[in-house]
């Protein structure tokens, strides 16, 4: 980003995905997230914004993270400012000064920190994938740890209640807001469109659903980056929480005043959406913006990402991506189908006329009128 000066309103909240919700171009992002993961960077370019301040470390050198790197060469100025108390210093919606890697207000410096290149960020990068024999080493650990602690819940099972929508020997198609998943969503229309199958949003990929011109049969999560819009569609609720533990989003359902169910469980939502689907008797579940590879589940820094892994183990003799549904139902057809149509209508019509003799004498005068009208006679 080639500028000087740049003032704009402070837009904060230490959840990106939140935030990028009521991003505009004009506004200057102020985040709290500690290596910037690649969807977060994603949706923040989409929103059109200039600036980004971190306030944690965009780049910790934990794992290869694609993120940051995205988010320059997408044409944003990231300034890291680890540990500025701009959250405590800064309302929301109030016009912010940029000069530099500093920010100002009403020509007052309030914090200072570091622009990230595109040049620096790539080279760290490129450092970076050649340590993820470490990263790999640590998640591997989380993974026997959870297991040892809670994969008796993911192999008993979880007690789902009962739902409206009938799930078994049906499609579902489970949503999550993740790497690549508005592309995927355009990728399986043909999908959606001829197999209808049962729609499952996991937070925030209930919006997604809804965006797409769908509407959720089901929405699970913990309800924090879940539009009011998509609550309120009519789909059936499930919040997860903590297992014997409590729900953090029931009280934001309890203040819309809608219907739910909680779901206690170990891991992350788009697991439980997952084992609703298999539990539930699905007979093909296709995952859209899931966590497919290791950068990606290294990427997200929660210990859950172990049980999306163990989850996969359990559900993957029925579960799809959805970049392989797009090749099982691709309807690009070439012109041999047609071809083939055409000449099996005229042979048909053929055998009518030499079958019919009403059929051949008016071919026959049709056919001395075209003589007469070409002066053929």
């Amino acid at each position: 980003m080639s500028f000087i000066e740049y003032t704009g309103p402070a837009r904060l909240d230490r959840r990106t995905k939140r935030l990028t919700q009521r991003l505009s171009h004009d506004d200057i992002a102020i985040i709290d997230h500690a290596d910037l993961d690649r969807v977060s960077a994603e949706e923040l370019l989409e929103s059109g914004v200039r600036v980004v301040v971190n306030v944690a470390p965009s780049q910790t050198g934990r794992f290869p993270n694609p993120g940051p790197l995205l988010l320059v060469r997408g044409g944003v100025r990231l300034i890291d400012a680890p540990e500025a108390d701009l959250f405590d210093n800064v309302d929301d919606g109030e016009l912010l000064t940029v000069r530099g890697a500093s920010l100002y207000r009403n020509g007052t410096r309030l914090a200072s920190g570091r622009i990230l290149g595109a040049d620096e960020l790539a080279t760290r990068l490129a450092e970076q994938r050649g340590r993820v024999t470490e990263a790999l080493e640590a998640f591997a650990d989380n993974t026997m740890r959870y297991l040892r602690e809670e994969g008796r819940l993911l192999s008993e099972g979880i007690d789902f209640p009962a739902l409206k929508t009938r799930l078994r020997e049906r499609h579902a198609l489970v949503v999550v807001r993740g790497p690549g998943h508005k592309r995927d969503l355009r990728i399986v229309r043909p999908y959606v469109r001829d197999f209808r199958p049962v729609l499952i949003g996991v937070d925030g990929g209930a919006d997604a659903l809804l965006e797409a011109g769908y509407k959720p049969h089901v929405i699970i999560g913990d309800m924090d980056s879940v539009g009011e819009k998509a609550l309120k569609s009519g789909a059936e609720l499930l919040v997860h929480a903590y297992p014997q533990g409590p729900a953090p989003g029931a009280a934001r359902l309890d203040e819309l005043e809608l219907t739910y169910e909680v779901v206690p469980a170990p891991g992350m939502s788009e697991d439980v959406a997952l084992l609703l689907a298999y539990e539930k008797g699905a007979e093909l579940i296709v995952a859209v913006g899931t966590h497919l590879n290791l950068i990606e589940f290294l990427e997200r820094d929660r210990s859950g990402m172990s049980s999306t892994f163990l989850t996969r183990l359990k559900v993957g003799e029925i579960l799809v991506d959805a970049k392989g549904v797009s090749r099982l139902v691709s309807r690009r057809v070439g012109l041999g189908p047609f071809l083939v149509f055409a000449l099996a209508a005229l042979a048909a019509l053929a055998v009518a006329v030499v079958v019919s003799p009403a059929l051949r004498d008016i071919f026959e005068l049709v056919a001395i009128r075209l003589r007469d009208l070409l002066g053929l006679g």
